[in-house]
């Protein structure tokens, strides 16, 4: 009978797939023990002996170490304990495994240096808290201890870079690429001289928030005048900088004249530098959010249109 057979080393290797040597090791460790040997010293193994180690070939596959496998077999701790902390265990190996391929393609489309290619592994590395932290700095950096249009800043603090686990290669390129720009001393003044013009027209009575109807109805008039061809210094154009003259001084509550011209051109060039919406390109990407077009051909022809009517 099964039960009362007794197998060789030998014999459970050709049974369980396991080598000699591997066998010899875990009855040695005392997680196999030997059932009894042979009148010639040999090691003999029973049916109980066989399932244990089917049941340590499997824990092992699965991953666990020895002194697990040991509290298992010796039911110190429970399979199902065992297995749920396991779980847990490859889950953070699979997200640092996803992250490191989600680099290495990243590096690959890039063409990345080594050195590019260290600190894109670093930064990519950082914890959700870290990446906050990143970009809390900046802003803190570049509108602290000014006034400048609250919601606007309400709004940069609300959108944080958000990397998911298994991020693809450009939003791994995106995350790397806005921690280098908020990091880039240039951009950091330009910012800044946005938050102080912000902050002296709030000082002069401006009240207004965030101007998205406005925005709306710049990228639509300009949108239009760019498919029909429309030159910024071209007579064509007067009506539409009428227009849009007309309702900025309504939004603002200022009178549509010459001041307000040249008001407007030095707010947009303040507002213009294109790295300003590559900032949001990137939270886009990397957030997974729609990436809106770019509106930098639309307010450069504006800022143009102006600039001629303006003799700046």
């Amino acid at each position: 009978m099964d039960g009362d057979t007794l197998f060789t080393i030998g014999d459970l290797a050709r049974r369980t797939g396991l080598t000699v040597k591997a066998i010899r090791f875990y009855s040695d460790s005392g997680i196999v023990p030997p059932t009894d040997r042979s009148p010639a010293g040999y090691r003999l193994y029973d049916i109980g002996a066989l399932a244990r180690l089917d049941l340590v070939r499997t824990l092992r596959d699965l991953g666990l170490d020895l002194a697990v496998i040991r509290q298992v077999l010796d039911r110190e701790v429970s399979v199902p304990q065992v297995a749920a902390a396991h779980a847990d265990a490859l889950e953070v190996q699979i997200r640092t495994l996803r992250l490191r391929r989600a680099v290495l393609r990243a590096v690959a489309k890039r063409g990345s240096t080594l050195e590019e290619m260290d600190l894109m592994h670093k930064l990519a590395k950082f914890s959700d808290a870290e990446r906050r932290r990143l970009i809390t700095d900046f802003i803190d950096d570049t509108f602290g201890g000014l006034e400048a249009n609250a919601e606007f800043v309400d709004m940069m603090r609300s959108a944080m870079p958000d990397l998911p686990d298994d991020p693809d290669p450009d939003q791994v390129d995106a995350w790397v690429e806005l921690a280098e720009l908020t990091q880039d001393p240039d951009f950091r003044a330009a910012v800044r001289r946005m938050a102080q013009y912000q902050a002296a027209e709030r000082a002069q009575g401006d009240v207004t928030g965030l101007h998205h109807d406005l925005t709306e109805t710049v990228r639509d008039s300009v949108g239009r005048a760019l498919d029909a061809g429309i030159a910024p210094a071209s007579a064509e154009a007067t009506p539409i900088i009428d227009a849009l003259t007309a309702r900025y001084a309504q939004t603002f509550s200022r009178a549509d004249d010459t001041d307000l011209r040249h008001w407007l051109l030095t707010r947009l060039e303040i507002a213009g530098d294109p790295r300003a919406e590559r900032y949001w390109h990137l939270l886009a990407v990397i957030n997974g959010w729609p990436v809106p077009p770019s509106l930098a051909p639309v307010f450069t022809w504006f800022t143009e249109a102006l600039r001629a009517r303006t003799g700046q």
